[in-house]
């Protein structure tokens, strides 16, 4: 299990831990896997998902000083969810999850609330905002990037496909493929080389023939 800590960008000051294992044990005695998926924009909430029998997103608070400190499991579903990512200005979460048989990218309030929009049409994973907030990425099945509009009055368009991607196939809480640029015109993504192609190999018959000669 993964212990979480944080440090300044300029590259000054210690590890500061913020998550230690021992309260995750706590928490979850039989969770094997935490993976931090995101820090809200105003670094009061760090996102995570951790793995069980099934793969669940949790919050951590950083801004609660004391015993208040600890993280809690964010939405209550028996379905797997994963790949949380909050929005420009920290008021939607965007996810994955399989409720539905599928996965499928969703958005809901936060802090939380009955509010929930599904914004993947034809299965999606791995939701990345655009930094005004106005656009949602996502990786659908067979690996495309799509672009969803994210309209005034939280209301959300169709999906379209913006490129294929070569990323590694499979689904799982632990790998991030892309990452947006804040304009969303370009994308630096994690590519997957084709396998090189074997050494030939020669064989030769009759060889014994040839040592007579």
């Amino acid at each position: 299990m993964a212990e979480f800590y944080r440090k300044s960008a300029s590259g000054g000051g210690k590890d500061e831990p913020v998550l230690l294992e021992k309260v995750q044990r706590q928490l979850l005695p039989e969770s094997n896997v935490s993976e931090p998926t995101d820090w809200s924009p105003d670094g009061r909430h760090l996102l995570y998902s951790t793995s069980t029998s099934n793969v669940q997103l949790w919050l951590l608070p950083l801004s609660i000083a004391g015993d208040a400190n600890k993280p809690f499991r964010l939405i209550d579903s028996p379905a797997d969810v994963m790949h949380g990512n909050f929005s420009p200005d920290a008021h939607l979460i965007a996810y994955c999850s399989n409720e539905s048989g599928r996965w499928e990218v969703y958005v809901q309030t936060f802090p939380l609330s009955d509010r929930k929009w599904q914004v993947s049409t034809d299965g999606g994973y791995q939701p990345r905002w655009r930094a005004d907030g106005r656009e949602i990425y996502y990786l659908t099945k067979d690996r495309k990037l799509m672009a969803v509009p994210v309209n005034a009055g939280l209301s959300f368009g169709v999906p379209k496909p913006l490129f294929q991607t070569q990323v590694p196939s499979g689904i799982n809480s632990l790998n991030m493929h892309y990452v947006p640029s804040r304009d969303g015109r370009r994308f630096l993504v994690n590519t997957q080389i084709g396998e090189p192609a074997p050494n030939p190999i020669t064989v030769v018959l009759n060889w014994t023939a040839a040592l007579k000669k």
